[in-house]
């Protein structure tokens, strides 16, 4: 490992219309982060070729899985739903590829939104396809008119999360509208809004660093505290290869 842990981050996708030719991109706040947080970012663009996929995480030390368009839920033999908005077929095969190799190589992982979410499936969990109709009782998640939407979250203590967060009151930016249903055995849940919909996961298992948010600490939405959350994930790799932590700035 370098001294600085060097971290994938995946691209999403978006197909060639018209005269626009087919490109990725990915939000800075994705990269942005993990570079305040002492870690090398490296973009990943969807690719089909597995040996590839291990030839890169061979270099990696660990790995953002980034939000997006929705997971289609027919490829985890589910009906699609009219509120469901499908991300690219290309990106979603080699997410849900990428996910796979990532959990049996035991790579430490941080997933966002739909890449928490996708983390939970892969590893055996599913979700909620539309919280307006699967949990009528629910806060509102999604405000359209409103992209700084924000609700609260209880965290559980002990967890990742209560270190980032600590004591008080704390409201985290929401706009999803699928959501955890089952939690996969491999994760704890650490936190959750006062409804019950599951807000971040941890990973069990003393042999593999893997956290998920279904809000999103990149973004403008963002708080001063949700930042921390890439420094924790930074920090624990780091530590488990004993390289000396982040200086703060």
């Amino acid at each position: 490992m370098l001294n600085k842990p060097l971290i994938g981050i995946n691209a999403d996708y978006r197909s060639a219309k018209g005269n626009q030719p087919a490109f990725s991109v990915v939000t800075a706040g994705y990269y942005d982060h993990v570079l305040h947080a002492g870690g090398i970012p490296l973009i990943v663009p969807p690719q089909n070729s597995e040996d590839d996929m291990h030839a890169i995480l061979d270099r990696l030390d660990g790995f953002v899985l980034i939000g997006g368009a929705d997971l289609d839920p027919r490829r985890d033999g589910f009906m699609l739903h009219s509120a469901v908005k499908p991300m690219e077929s290309r990106r979603e095969l080699f997410d849900r590829q990428l996910a796979r190799i990532i959990a049996d190589r035991k790579l430490p992982v941080f997933g966002i939104g739909v890449g928490m979410q996708l983390l939970n499936v892969t590893m055996g969990g599913n979700l909620f396809l539309h919280i307006p109709e699967d949990l009528p009782s629910a806060l509102p998640h999604r405000d359209p008119l409103d992209p700084n939407h924000r609700h609260g979250l209880l965290i559980t203590p002990g967890s990742l999360m209560d270190r980032v967060y600590g004591d008080g009151e704390i409201r985290v930016n929401s706009r999803h509208h699928m959501a955890l249903d089952e939690v996969a055995p491999c994760f704890n849940v650490t936190a959750r809004c006062a409804d019950g919909v599951v807000e971040a996961i941890e990973s069990n298992r003393s042999d593999w660093l893997a956290i998920g948010t279904q809000f999103h600490p990149e973004s403008e939405a963002r708080s001063a505290l949700d930042v921390r959350i890439f420094e924790e994930f930074i920090d624990a790799i780091r530590m488990a290869a004993s390289i000396p932590l982040r200086l703060a700035a």
